[in-house]
């Protein structure tokens, strides 16, 4: 399970004056602002862009300044494996060590779309006890307590981080996991080609 929201593209006008720098071809820039605020590429800009992030990463520089922030729910399974990607990447997450002794445990609180039956029973099992160790904790302050919670908290259970990254680790992530057994990469990815202007400078290698 993986869901995304409060997408953010930032800075993506200033990406592109850049990318003019070095033929100084400043005064064809055509891009303007439309009623809602949203910066649109003119045809002479979407061609640059386009031309240039195809042309590979020591062409596609600008690529790396135009930022995206977004908030990710994933389980930690998954969160394990998006911390591969650390160059050009930000991540506040909430925090286990702080506030996991804040509220009840559920089952929604983790990831357990494919589970079977009994892969169900045996969540509920273990959430039952952290739970349990969780209102002992809250009761008696007990680091044994907290320490059972943490120690057995299973690595399906989702956390909420908000991330920021560019459109040069895009294509990375979209290249690389696409096409990647665990449903959330897909779902990521799904995100990833409804960004502004995506087809044209995420989706280059299609």
């Amino acid at each position: 399970m993986l869901k995304v929201d409060r997408i953010s593209v930032m800075n993506m006008e200033n990406a592109i004056r850049g990318a003019r720098n070095p033929m100084n071809s400043w005064a064809r820039m055509d891009s303007h602002y439309d009623d809602m605020g949203n910066f649109v590429l003119g045809e002479n800009d979407l061609s640059l862009a386009s031309r240039l992030a195809r042309a590979g990463s020591d062409h596609r520089k600008y690529l790396r300044q135009i930022f995206v922030s977004l908030d990710i729910l994933a389980p930690l399974y998954w969160w394990k494996e998006f911390d591969t990607y650390k160059v050009g990447t930000v991540a506040n997450s909430t925090s286990t060590m702080h506030k996991i002794q804040a509220k009840k445990f559920e089952r929604a609180d983790f990831s357990h779309d494919h589970l079977t039956e009994e892969g169900l029973c045996a969540l509920d099992k273990l959430i039952d006890f952290i739970e349990s160790e969780r209102l002992l904790y809250l009761e008696s302050r007990d680091k044994a307590h907290w320490h059972n919670m943490i120690q057995l908290l299973p690595t399906s259970y989702n956390q909420l981080r908000t991330v920021t990254l560019n459109y040069e680790v895009l294509i990375n992530i979209y290249y690389a996991r696409r096409t990647h057994k665990l449903d959330e990469w897909k779902t990521l990815c799904e995100a990833i080609e409804q960004l502004p202007y995506a087809k044209e400078l995420i989706l280059i290698k299609d």
